[in-house]
C-alpha cells in the first residue's frame, strides 16, 4: 500500500500501470519534493485527448507537492518516435517544430502552475542539448552502453518488425536520445522520475540504466495504461478526427460534446482519470442508471472542459448544448464557418459545407453521410448527395448544419 499522497491518488484513480521500483519511489516521494518529467514531441500545434493521461499525471504530481518538468521534444521531433507507429513519421522543418511548440505551450498553461518555486512547473527543450551533440563522441561515450539485442526486444521496435513495417536507422536512434534526455535532466534538474504511456516503458528503462552506469544514481520510471473506450476504440479517436486540446483546433462546445457523448460503461473511469472530483462522489455518479447516467455525463463534460479550457468556456458550452438540444434553438457558441454570399447564387454543395465546417474530413465522407441520412439543415434531413445550399435555405444570414444528432455548426454569410 502506497504511503505517499501522489502514488495513492494515481493508484486509486487508475493511472498506475508499471513502476520500476514502487517502494523505492514511494520512499523518495515521502522524503520531500520529487522532480519528474514527461516528454512531448512537437508533431502538431496542439496535443489531443490521447495525451491527457500524461498531462493529468503531471497535474496530480504538482497538486501533491512535487515538481513537474514538461520536456518539449524540439530535438527528438526531428527524428520521430517509432513507438505505436506502423510507419515512419513525416519529418518536420525547424520552423514547423517551433510553431508546434508554441501551440503546445498554451495547453499546459491550463493544467500546471509555472514559475521559479520549488514545486512550480518548468518547460525545457531537449534541442538545448541534442542539437549540438558531436556524433562520434556521443557514440563513443553513450552508444556503447546500449545492446542492440535488447533494443530489438522492446515493443516499440518489435511490433514494427513483426508487422514487416520499415524501421529506419534514424528512428532506431530515438530510444538512445530519449535515454540521454533522462540523464541530462537528472544532471541539470535533479530529476528522479520519468513518466509516460505504457508504450514508453523500454525507453524509460534505458534512461534509468544509462544514468546508473554513468552517474551511479538511482532513477525511477512509471507508466500509465493504454486507454481504450468500452467499445474498444483508442481514446480520443473519433470519426471526425482527433479531439484536440487547443481552442484553435477544436471549439469548447465540441470538446464538451465529446465528453458528454461518453459511453455509459466509461463514465466512472473517465471521471476518475480526467476530473478532480472526489472519489466518493464519482462512486455515487457511476452507479446511476438509465436516463440518470446522462447527468453524470454532463458533470464529466463540465469538469473536463473546465480543466482544459476554463470554467467560463465550460459553462458556455453547457448552455449552448441546453439551447440546442433542450430548446431546439440554433445555439450561440457552435462552431462557425463563413461563406461569401456570392457563392450562393449558383448554390454550394452541402457536402462542401460539411467539410469546411469540420463535420467531415473529406467531400467523400460528407457524401456518404448525406446518403446515409445523417446530414441535416436546420433539423431537416437532407439525403440528396448533390443538394445545393442556396440563399433560400438561410434565415437571418445563417443556417445550422448537422452531422448526426450531436455534431453541429453554424454557416453564416458574409
Amino acid at each position: 500500500m502506497a504511503k505517499s499522497e501522489f502514488l495513492k491518488e494515481i493508484s486509486n484513480r487508475g493511472f498506475l500501470h508499471q513502476c520500476t521500483d514502487l517502494e523505492g519511489l514511494d520512499d523518495q516521494l515521502m522524503a520531500g519534493p520529487v522532480t519528474a518529467y514527461i516528454g512531448f514531441d512537437c508533431t502538431a500545434d496542439s496535443l489531443h485527448v490521447g495525451h491527457l493521461m500524461s498531462i493529468m499525471n503531471l497535474r496530480w504530481l504538482q497538486k501533491t507537492g512535487h515538481k513537474p518538468i514538461v520536456l518539449m521534444g524540439g530535438g527528438t521531433t526531428k527524428i520521430g518516435d517509432p513507438s505505436g507507429r506502423d510507419e515512419t513519421r513525416q519529418l518536420l522543418s525547424n520552423e514547423d517544430i517551433a510553431n508546434n511548440m508554441a501551440g503546445i505551450r498554451n495547453v499546459f498553461e491550463q493544467f500546471l502552475t509555472f514559475g521559479d518555486g520549488p514545486t512550480d512547473a518548468v518547460m525545457v527543450n531537449n534541442a538545448d542539448w541534442l542539437d549540438d551533440l558531436n556524433y562520434i563522441a556521443f557514440l563513443r561515450d553513450f552508444g556503447r552502453h546500449f545492446s542492440v539485442n535488447r533494443m530489438l526486444s522492446f515493443d516499440s521496435v518489435k511490433l514494427r518488425l513483426d508487422r514487416e513495417q520499415p524501421l529506419t536507422f534514424l528512428e532506431f536512434n530515438y530510444m538512445i536520445l530519449q535515454a540521454y534526455d533522462f540523464l541530462e535532466l537528472s544532471r541539470r534538474q535533479n530529476c528522479l522520475l520519468q513518466m509516460g504511456g505504457s508504450d514508453q516503458w523500454g525507453n524509460i528503462v534505458n534512461g534509468i540504466e544509462l544514468t546508473r552506469r554513468l552517474d551511479h544514481k538511482q532513477l525511477f520510471g512509471l507508466t500509465t495504461p493504454l486507454i481504450t473506450t468500452a467499445s474498444g476504440q483508442k481514446m480520443g479517436k473519433t470519426a471526425g478526427g482527433a479531439i484536440w486540446l487547443n481552442e484553435e483546433r477544436l471549439s469548447s462546445y465540441d470538446y464538451w460534446q465529446f465528453w458528454r457523448n461518453t459511453e455509459d460503461a466509461d463514465v466512472g473511469r473517465f471521471l476518475r482519470l480526467f476530473t478532480e472530483l472526489p472519489l466518493d462522489e464519482i462512486e455515487r455518479l457511476e452507479k446511476l442508471e438509465g436516463q440518470e447516467i446522462n447527468e453524470a455525463k454532463k458533470i464529466l463534460a463540465q469538469e473536463a472542459t473546465a480543466l482544459c479550457r476554463s470554467e467560463e468556456a465550460a459553462r458556455g458550452a453547457a448552455e449552448t448544448a441546453r439551447k440546442t438540444f433542450e430548446e431546439g434553438q440554433s445555439g450561440e457558441g457552435l462552431p462557425k464557418v463563413s461563406i461569401d454570399r456570392a457563392r450562393l447564387i449558383s448554390g454550394v454543395p452541402l457536402y462542401e459545407l460539411l467539410r469546411e465546417a469540420g463535420l467531415s474530413k473529406s467531400n467523400g465522407e460528407a457524401r456518404r453521410l448525406i446518403k446515409g441520412g445523417g446530414a441535416r439543415i436546420n433539423e431537416a434531413r437532407i439525403d440528396d448527395e448533390g443538394y445545393l445550399v442556396t440563399d433560400s435555405d438561410f434565415t437571418d444570414s445563417s443556417i445550422r448544419i448537422s452531422a448526426g444528432r450531436k455534431r453541429h455548426a453554424l454557416v453564416e454569410t458574409s
